[in-house]
């Protein structure tokens, strides 16, 4: 089910008013409520793949409640083992299994030897890398001593399975979420309101600019060898956008809808293209991802706390498997590993934390210094995005030997007038708000309070004039 279709707008108000006004006293049957709504939600993709949900929720349950028995540490190590490997062994089927068994026979071939393989039709879970890590998250905590574990299944299968971010994030901790399921929910009015914000703001970003957006980037990425190169460049900066109107936006939605039911997730995007260095880049990008890998993997792995070889080391380990869990296919691991590149010149001189606030702080514009930082950044940034959006090696490395060929000082064949305005509004609007949780949800205007509401109509009549064709969210495939 889609944040952007009819049928979730059927869905969630349903979903609400049973919610606050059958069961509001009611924090059990709540939950429960919870849940089954979101396996209803879950099972308008693909019901078959419940049982994956299911039982990975009665694994890590179960384990969960074991780790607490016993103070034996190769029983409590064998109890987490299990937990990793049924979750990772999901995951590894569904999303490695064809592209291992291909680069396995590949390399074999090089040699001489031809090996004959068998590629399954399987079909990706939607959302799996997303409640698989969260739930991983919970079993980790456990073990680690840093959260109680659960009796309540019902409350638990909600946590795991929560609609408004199962299948995009952000990827929530058992100990910030989990919580939230055993307090009582007051309906609080304005946290509501500023949930529907939120969520306005979020389908601005998926259906005006991610999907707009998406029209001109696929017509230029799919042939690409039709265009110049100013185009190409231009097909760049089209995904660029839409890469983060499109994932930012489900984010935006995810927070707001969950606002209405009374809970708080964490934020998932802090304006990321107005950093000022890669290290502030990825404190802002997908910071439920970022953050989960520190905590869970760099971190165990010495963190920055080891010698500079190890350092390197470490640094290539997160971004490579943050490349990986994107995706079966090498253009997102060389994605992961220029991000590591443009990363590790940082780490290694201690830089990688010289900006921690916010960009132009005290001012309206920022600095000469900032804004060289900032277009450095972003254009670093885009290059990395055509691997990401590539269908694979050769389609990248082609498409940028074109931008570097192709008549590079010529107009761009593509001219979307009415998109380069909808761009730069949308720029000014989130560089107002780059300050706030989300750009909307504070703005000077909003001291004229009689202005507010037409500034919300215009933003949904937006929504309606320019909408772009329906795309899928890009993270679902992920």
């Amino acid at each position: 089910m889609l944040f952007n279709s009819l049928d979730f707008a059927i869905f969630l108000p349903i979903v609400f008013i049973l919610y606050w006004f059958v069961l509001g006293k009611n924090i059990k049957g709540q939950n429960l409520l919870l849940a089954l709504s979101s396996y209803v939600f879950y099972a308008w993709w693909d019901w078959r793949f419940l049982s994956l949900i299911l039982f990975s929720s009665l694994v890590d349950y179960f384990v969960g409640l074991q780790l607490s028995k016993t103070d034996d540490q190769n029983k409590r190590k064998l109890l987490l083992w299990i937990s990793v490997l049924v979750n990772l062994g999901f995951l590894g089927f569904f999303k490695y299994f064809n592209f291992f068994i291909e680069n396995f026979s590949g390399a074999f071939s090089l040699l001489g030897y031809e090996i004959p393989t068998t590629s399954l039709n399987i079909i990706l879970p939607v959302g799996i890398s997303f409640y698989t890590f969260q739930t991983l998250s919970y079993t980790i905590d456990v073990y680690k001593r840093i959260l109680k574990p659960t009796r309540d299944f019902i409350g638990f299968s909600a946590f795991v399975s929560f609609f408004p971010q199962l299948v995009a994030g952000p990827i929530e901790r058992a100990t910030n979420l989990l919580p939230q399921f055993y307090n009582k929910r007051k309906f609080d009015y304005a946290y509501a309101v500023l949930g529907m914000r939120q969520i306005l703001w979020g389908l601005f970003k998926k259906i005006v600019i991610a999907d707009n957006c998406a029209r001109y980037a696929n017509e230029i990425f799919t042939n690409y060898a039709e265009y110049n190169s100013s185009t190409l460049i231009l097909g760049a900066l089209f995904f660029t956008f839409q890469i983060y109107g499109d994932f930012s936006g489900y984010s935006d939605i995810a927070i707001g809808v969950s606002r209405l039911f009374g809970f708080k997730l964490m934020k998932n995007f802090a304006f990321p293209y107005f950093s000022r260095d890669i290290g502030e880049f990825w404190r802002r990008w997908h910071i439920s991802l970022s953050t989960w890998f520190r905590d869970y993997l760099y971190i165990p792995l010495g963190g920055s706390r080891v010698t500079t070889k190890l350092k390197v080391r470490n640094i290539f380990i997160i971004f490579l498997v943050s490349g990986f869990w994107h995706g079966a296919n090498w253009t997102f691991i060389i994605w992961g590993g220029l991000n590591a590149v443009y990363f590790l010149p940082l780490m290694l001189t201690n830089k990688n934390r010289t900006y921690t606030g916010d960009i132009a702080e005290n001012a309206s514009l920022p600095s000469l210094k900032e804004l060289k930082g900032m277009f450095v950044t972003f254009i670093l940034t885009v290059f990395a995005w055509i691997f990401f959006r590539a269908e694979n090696l050769s389609h990248a490395l082609n498409f940028i030997g074109r931008i570097f060929t192709e008549h590079t000082f010529s107009m761009p064949s593509i001219r979307p007038t009415d998109l380069f305005v909808l761009l730069f509004v949308f720029f000014l609007v989130e560089w107002v708000g780059r300050k706030n949780e989300f750009a909307i949800e504070k703005l000077v205007l909003y001291d004229f309070n009689y202005l507010k509401y037409p500034f919300y109509i215009i933003i949904f009549i937006c929504i309606f004039v320019f909408q772009g064709s329906k795309q899928e969210f890009i993270y679902f495939q992920f």
